[in-house]
């Protein structure tokens, strides 16, 4: 039990020292990389999905949260936290940009 546990511990450790390496030596002074192809699968496979459903869960937000935003007139400023700027980086953003 005990070698269970110091492996489990070791395997954790290692993975955290590996996982904080400074990654930032090959990207612009942005932190990102132009063009770079992992980014655009990434984005691609992962934050798109994210986004759509970001998307579609902040319009189920909007329409609960408008029998409190019509009285104080901010129907506007929630549409576009809860719905357009979800909409926007999912739709129109090119692929692999940050924004």
């Amino acid at each position: 039990m005990l070698n269970l546990k110091r492996l489990v511990i070791s395997l954790s450790l290692a993975i955290f020292l590996v996982a904080s390496l400074p990654s930032t030596a090959l990207a612009n002074e942005k932190g990102t990389e132009d063009g770079d192809d992992a980014a655009i699968v990434v984005d691609l496979l992962v934050l798109r999905p994210a986004g759509l459903v970001a998307t579609v869960a902040g319009l189920v937000f909007f329409v609960g949260s408008l029998p409190i935003s019509l009285p104080t007139w901010s129907v506007g400023k929630t549409w576009n936290a809860l719905v357009a700027k979800p909409a926007v980086y999912t739709f129109w953003r090119e692929l692999g940009s940050e924004q």
